[in-house]
Formats: C-alpha cells, structure tokens, sequence
C-alpha cells in the first residue's frame, strides 16, 4: 500500500494532508502568525543582571526582554557527586553585555518576556539531543525494563568515545533500527556543530535555530517506506525542501516533487470537500449507515448507528457488518480530526460474542496504523468502548473552529416562539416598572415575522393589557435569540 503526502503552503499557512488507498488519512495545520517560540535558540545579550532576584535580563531581539532565572542556568548546577551543594550565585556567571546561548522555554505572555534556559536540547524524530548532558535517558512511557535497557545500550554503541553530549530516547524509537538511530544521532549532533559555529560568528539577539516548520517536519516524521511521493504546490519552498533533504535526509529526494498543476493540489484530491466534512458531525459509510462524532471539553463520543443499511440474512448480520465498516471509519476519523483524550465508542449492540471479538480484532487493526500512542479497551458491560490517545496538538475543529456566538457552544438555539414568548414576559415586567409612551421591539427577522403571524394575537393582547403601544423593528444583525426592548 502507498502513501501520497501533499503540501500546500501559503504566505499565512502550511497545511499537511496524507492519502493513503485514495482517501484522506490525515490533516496538519501550521498557522505563520500562531508559531510560537518555544525551542528556539538564540544568541542572547545579558542587559541586566539582579542579584537580589539571582535572575537576569536577556535580550533575544524581542519586543521585550527575556527572563533568566539562575535555577535554569546550566553552569549554575552543583557538579556531579554534591548534588545537595547550592547554586552558585548568578552574579558570578553573567555579567552586562555578556554573549550567551539561551534557549525559550516559554512564550510572552502578555506583559511578560520570554522565560529562557541556557540548558539546550535537540528534537530529532527518536531522539532528543542535550549537548551539555551526558547521560542517556529513555522516555517514561517505555515502561518494559528490558526494552528500555536494550534501547539505552543501542545509543550508547552508536556513541563514539570522544563524542559529548546525552540523548533522550522518545517513544518513537521503540522499533527503530540501528540506521534509523544513528541517521537521527548525526542529524542531531550536525545541527548542534551549525549552531556552535553562528554562536561564534553572529551578533548577539541572532536567532540561532528554530524547530522546523512543518513542511520540514513532515520530511523528518511522516516520511516512511510506504511513500510514493511528496507533492509540494509551492517552488520556492520545494527547493527549500530539497536543500533541506539533501543534508539531512538524501532517502527522501527522490519522492519530492513540485506539483505545477492548474487546478489547487488540495481541490485536485478533494481535500478541502475532507476538511468540512470533518468539521461535521454526522459521518455517512458506504454501506448506509453513519456515525455521530461528539467532540466535549471531557471527552469525545461516537455513535454508530445503521441508518438505512439492510444486508445479510437477518438483523445480526446487518448490525455486524455496520460495525466492522465502523471500526475503519472510527479509526480514520481520529486521524483525520486529530481527536484526542479519553474517546467513546457507543458500537451497536452485539449478542454474538464472535461478532464482538472480531470487530474489537477490526478496530485494533484499523487503529494500527496510527502514528499517536493509544490504547483500546475491550467491550464494556453497558457495550461501550473505550479509546485514550494522547493529545499532540490541537484537534482541527479547535484549530478552524470558534464557539458559535448565536448557541455559545450549545450546537442548538431557541426556537422563534419561544423567543416570542420571552419578550413578551420581558414587556410585562417592564411595563410594571416604567411608564414609556411606546414599547419598541428589536428583534431578527424570523422573530417579527413571528409576531406578525402566528402570535399577533398574544402581541395585541399584551398591548390592550398594558395600555401601551408595541411596535415592531428588524435588526438584521441580531441573531434568532437575540432581542432588545426600546423605551420610546
């Protein structure tokens, strides 16, 4: 099976989609103006120093100065062997106008700079870099104790014996092969030899390195044997791709092209039809039936249901057969959603419990392919089960979406008559209260239209009873639950 990766880039966004058998598998969005600079590195000038705070202020060419406290400064650390020795002092490590390699690990936020570190570390795709570090460290989510033994020994023989520096094994190199490990260990250690080189020849506030975007991460992390080929809609930025694989990742040149279509790369394939219906709620299979996708603040639901899907040779057959096209579905939506967190799956209810094994055996196998750590539960006493996979990012709908302002998140709205109603309670309070020489009624279309129809009768009523005239005026920017009550 092949895999197509198309890459759309625009001034103000890179957008990312894997098709995989003809459909598409995933989305990935990165905004120009919501990149943020955690990870960054930069050639900082020390401009301020506070003892009394044992902090400092750094400048990285930011609007504000960057905060440095000595707890995350490197050198500061006792030496091995005296771990309970004090910090040393930040006045005897930095002084105004000092050149120093820091390292943003949190973004401004409002009136405050940057917070920095000058402890550096490296993303690769299995690993993490620590040029000042020595040790090598497994990611916690390795749990089996040998596995993370046999991982640990794997990097270290990958090490020569003048070579610095300590790595991290992510989770990503569980199955990965002395190759792939030792491509990532070189990647990393050139990247870290380019940014020692411009620490020593560029001014200070120099931006240094900066994770990469995604057009470049979907080289580094997406890129497999099963890829046919990486389609790129914009020249300038494929022939920055192609540099950019030609040091890091030559494998990849050869499935690297630059698409010079008319029709947009996205429309070609029918991604931007993918992407609304992924905004949706109702997804529709082939076979009839549909799901329900529920995304919450605590959890995501999804309902399978049969819809008009009639097949095999009786009730149970349909229902079996729903559910294990279901399972595909289900799989492929939380790639394509990016839904994360705890998920779950109202499947329609089985009494066979060979049907329940093998579509629970269709769902763990369809989930196989998904590049983001989760885990299923088996089949719950109520019939449900249970999805967690982790958050890696924002799910798209958060990434495309805003709360409605008309339902505020609610997904539906007050009906026109029952609006029509509240007014009217609204007018007899404030008719008990003020004494106006007319009642004006700012209201949407559907809600006047209402009045003037089917409840000006009610309308006519509450005017004889109050004694006062009502009259009516169409504000089209009012949504269908929004009203106001003029004193005339």
């Amino acid at each position: 099976m092949s895999e197509n990766l198309l890459i759309n880039i625009t001034p103000q966004e890179t957008r990312v989609a894997l098709i995989f058998q003809g459909a598409v598998q995933e989305l990935h969005i990165e905004r120009t103006l919501s990149r943020g600079l955690v990870g960054n590195i930069y050639l900082g000038k020390v401009v301020r120093v506070l003892p009394g705070m044992q902090s400092a202020f750094i400048d990285i060419g930011l609007e504000r100065a960057a905060f440095l406290h000595v707890a995350d400064i490197w050198d500061a650390r006792p030496q091995e062997g005296s771990s309970n020795a004090p910090l040393t002092p930040i006045e005897k490590l930095l002084f105004d106008g000092q050149a120093i390699i820091v390292q943003v690990i949190k973004d401004p936020i409002g009136t405050k700079g940057a917070r920095l570190s000058t402890q550096i570390s490296i993303a690769g795709r299995m690993l993490v870099f620590l040029p000042q570090d020595t040790h090598i460290g497994i990611s916690q989510k390795i749990e089996n104790e040998a596995e993370r033994e046999a991982l640990r020994s794997k990097v270290q023989r990958l090490q020569q014996a003048d070579e610095k520096g300590g790595f991290i094994v992510r989770t990503m190199a569980e199955d990965a092969s002395d190759e792939d490990l030792k491509a990532d260990v070189d990647y990393l250690r050139r990247t870290w030899a380019t940014i020692t080189q411009l620490g020593k020849t560029q001014p200070p506030t120099t931006l240094l390195y900066q994770d990469l975007n995604l057009a470049q991460r979907v080289l580094r992390d997406f890129v497999n044997e099963e890829t046919e080929n990486i389609q790129v809609d914009s020249r300038e930025n494929y022939l920055m791709l192609q540099e950019f694989g030609r040091h890091y990742m030559p494998s990849v040149l050869p499935k690297l092209q630059h698409y010079t279509g008319e029709r947009p790369l996205f429309d070609l394939y029918g991604v931007e039809e993918e992407i609304e219906r992924a905004l949706g709620r109702r997804v529709d299979l082939k076979s009839g039936g549909y799901l329900i996708v529920d995304q919450t603040e605590a959890m995501t639901t999804i309902d399978v249901n049969t819809g008009s899907f009639v097949a095999g040779r009786n009730f149970d057959d349909t229902i079996f057969k729903t559910n294990l096209e279901a399972a595909h579905a289900i799989a492929r939506q939380l790639r394509l959603r990016n839904l994360g967190g705890i998920i779950i799956l109202d499947i329609i209810d089985m009494e066979n419990e060979e049907h329940k094994t093998a579509v629970l055996s269709e769902l763990n196998k369809a989930l196989s392919r998904d590049r983001t750590k989760l885990s299923v539960s088996g089949f719950s006493a109520l019939g449900l089960v249970e999805v967690t996979r982790k958050r890696t990012r924002e799910s798209l709908a958060h990434v495309l979406c805003e709360t409605c302002p008309a339902c505020n998140g609610k997904g539906q709205v007050k009906t026109a008559r029952t609006i029509c109603y509240e007014i009217l309670r609204e007018l007899l309070r404030e008719a008990k209260q003020f004494n106006p020489r007319e009642f004006r009624i700012m209201a949407s279309q559907v809600v006047v239209d209402m009045f003037l129809e089917e409840e000006s009768q009610h309308l006519a009523m509450l005017g004889d009873f109050i004694g006062k005239p009502i009259s009516l005026q169409v504000e089209n920017v009012f949504h269908q639950e929004q009203y106001d009550i003029i004193l005339m």
